[in-house]
């Protein structure tokens, strides 16, 4: 029996938004309940949502239009509301953004302050000509600069869109090349695992090469003096711009806010665009319900720009909590860095990747014993799913009383299809719930419904955050085939998980990288989890290869420093993944390698690697942090 690692007490679950909001509807009764209510009244749940969360803007009667259709369902087609200005309602003195950098530097800015801001650089966005619709792209670092310059793209209606800056040019011509910005924000550089990176070069390269880019607004982040680009401001120039006559501009529910992109590892990556309503409900239903953020709470992910969570993180101005944004190595100066940060910034909602979980119980920190975390109420885990190891980890080395919540989503809903719940218990490596308002179920190859079983996860009725569609698809082909082609009128997500008897959720992996050896399905999170525990592998990768007309399983590790591949180590996993899981599980093939390769947000790619050793091409290396540790891979085998 998998006993739970945490139980919320009566009285914390009597004091979350999540029990104000089931009184609020007044339904009775379990979470599992309401989560009922919420996806078979779902234009109710929705509007009552609107209500609960104070949306500033004008509902209308009609809440959906469509609605036995997933693909052209139409959420409050008569609302009208800008983002902006659901962020920036407080306009007072409490701190709205906290700022540090990985050189140590720290600044702060109130809610008034970053207000101020908006104003101004949104008026000189529209003295630049920059009118609704009109694309705005960032090239920038998670710095505040950045925050201002997205609230102030929406407050007047345009587009907000942007990119790590250690995207590879070609990564970032992909991306920015197909949305035709107006007005590019950069910087000249970065600091990284102790390097002060220069990105001069390439900023200059895209202006040249993105034929639409007619501003560029500049921040000096390392002191470079000035960069020779045409038509370039500085940013303090537009920050300080007159603001008289500013107002927020009032869009249609459905109005481009965003446009996101896929890995884009095996081809170009799609442009997902993200409407002003369904991103600003959806964040605030899991900001105040799912994760239930105040006021009073510091919320910290690590992120850079070019991940959703970013998105996500910056939406918690709604709430008008105060958001740490960091830039930098999570692990510089060293393994406790982010500890650090969560103790010296009084985190109470801390946000991360799965790997920097395993990375950080490898590296045998034990924070609980050396940090001061009474804040932290919160730990929240996505990018992969999290191993029942790190769940362990987390409660003995970090914190006991604390709610763990593993997530997963992703871009292509700029939010969670199951995350946390204050209210629910903790088990480890499982998702705690499905979100509200999501109609999640796991579907067999049939498209029959099923539970404790693995399968396909789908959402089988529509919900606000679904994309407003992928630009330059006016046919909505690209749209209907990424979600819709598997099971028709059904939302398929391409996570291969199952539905566990506590209604919670385990991701065993992508569907597309689902292992078959001799026909059964492995999900290849299940063969990580049990890598974690050897004590000389820090990190690996799990792929398939065709072979003798099957597949075989071929497994790659990296190991500790100054440690080889030995029998006895083989032995050691084999042994360990045959005990613990089958028979079938078990690699045909352990191969040590330098590096895993990984995307910029963190997630490993076994496409990639199985294209690699299959002796297919790789279309779009700059969409990887590390595209050099390809290359271990091409004669491997």
């Amino acid at each position: 029996m998998n006993e739970p690692l945490w139980i919320p007490g009566e009285y914390q679950r009597a004091d979350t938004r999540m029990w104000e909001f089931q009184q609020h509807v007044d339904v009775k009764g379990s979470y599992d309940q309401l989560h009922a209510f919420s996806v078979r009244e779902k234009e109710l749940f929705w509007s009552k949502l609107w209500d609960f969360c104070d949306v500033i803007g004008e509902r209308g009667d009609q809440i959906l239009n469509n609605h036995d259709r997933m693909q052209g369902a139409e959420w409050f087609p008569e609302a009208k509301l800008n983002f902006a200005e659901n962020l920036l309602r407080f306009n007072d003195d409490r701190i709205a953004l906290v700022s540090c950098l990985e050189n140590g530097s720290r600044r702060s800015l109130s809610y008034a302050e970053i207000r101020k801001q908006v104003e101004c650089v949104a008026c000189w966005l529209r003295n630049a000509g920059v009118e609704p619709g009109d694309r705005i792209a960032a090239l920038m670092p998670n710095v505040p600069e950045t925050v201002v310059t997205m609230l102030a793209a929406t407050s007047i209606g345009a587009t907000f869109s942007s990119c790590s800056p250690d995207f590879g040019v070609s990564g970032i011509l992909d991306r920015f090349g197909q949305i035709s910005p107006k007005v590019l924000l950069t910087c000249d550089g970065y600091y990284y695992n102790g390097k002060v990176l220069d990105i001069s070069g390439r900023v200059g390269e895209i202006v040249a090469s993105v034929d639409s880019i007619e501003q560029v607004l500049l921040v000096s982040l390392i002191g470079k003096e000035s960069l020779d680009l045409p038509r370039v401001t500085a940013y303090d120039i537009a920050s300080t711009t007159d603001a008289e006559g500013f107002n927020f501009l009032q869009t249609s529910f459905d109005h481009p806010l965003y446009i996101m992109y896929s890995s884009g590892t095996t081809g170009t990556p799609k442009c997902i665009v993200h409407g002003v309503g369904g991103t600003l409900l959806q964040h605030l239903k899991e900001h105040q319900l799912h994760v239930d953020l105040r006021r009073d709470d510091v919320l910290f992910f690590f992120t850079t720009c070019g991940w959703m969570m970013w998105n996500w993180l910056v939406s918690g101005l709604a709430s008008g909590a105060t958001l740490v944004l960091y830039d930098g190595s999570p692990f510089y100066p060293s393994p406790a860095a982010m500890m650090d940060l969560a103790e010296q910034e009084k985190i109470s909602v801390f946000g991360t990747s799965a790997k920097f979980l395993s990375s950080l119980e490898k590296s045998g920190e034990k924070p609980r014993e050396s940090h001061d975390l009474s804040n932290l109420r919160s730990v929240l885990s996505t990018g992969s799913p999290l191993s029942h190891e790190s769940f362990r980890y987390v409660y003995r080395d970090i914190k006991q009383d604390i709610c763990l919540a593993s997530i997963s989503g992703g871009t292509d809903i700029i939010s969670c299809f199951v995350l946390g719940n204050p209210c629910l218990p903790v088990y480890a490596g499982e998702l705690q719930c499905a979100g509200l308002g999501m109609d999640v179920h796991i579907f067999n190859d049939e498209g029959e419904g099923i539970s404790e079983s693995k399968g396909e996860m789908v959402c089988t009725s529509t919900f606000p955050s679904m994309p407003v569609g992928f630009w330059n698809d006016a046919s909505g082909e690209k749209y209907y085939n990424a979600y819709f082609a598997r099971f028709e009128n059904i939302w398929a997500h391409g996570d291969y998980g199952e539905q566990t008897q506590n209604n919670g959720y385990i991701i065993y992996g992508r569907s597309d990288a689902v292992l078959n050896p001799g026909g059964v399905r492995i999900g290849t999170a299940e063969i990580y989890r049990q890598v974690e525990r050897i004590e000389e592998v820090v990190d690996s990768i799990c792929v398939g290869q065709d072979w003798d007309d099957d597949v075989r399983v071929i497994l790659f590790v990296v190991l500790r420093q100054g440690i080889q591949l030995t029998e006895d180590i083989e032995a050691n996993i084999k042994k360990t993944i045959r005990e613990n899981t089958s028979p079938r599980h078990v690699p045909a093939r352990i191969v040590a390698v330098p590096d895993v390769p990984r995307t910029i947000s963190g997630k490993i790619v076994e496409l990639a690697v199985r294209n690699v050793i299959h002796g297919l091409p790789v279309t779009n290396t700059d969409a990887l942090a590390n595209p050099e540790s390809l290359a271990f891979y091409k004669d491997a085998l």
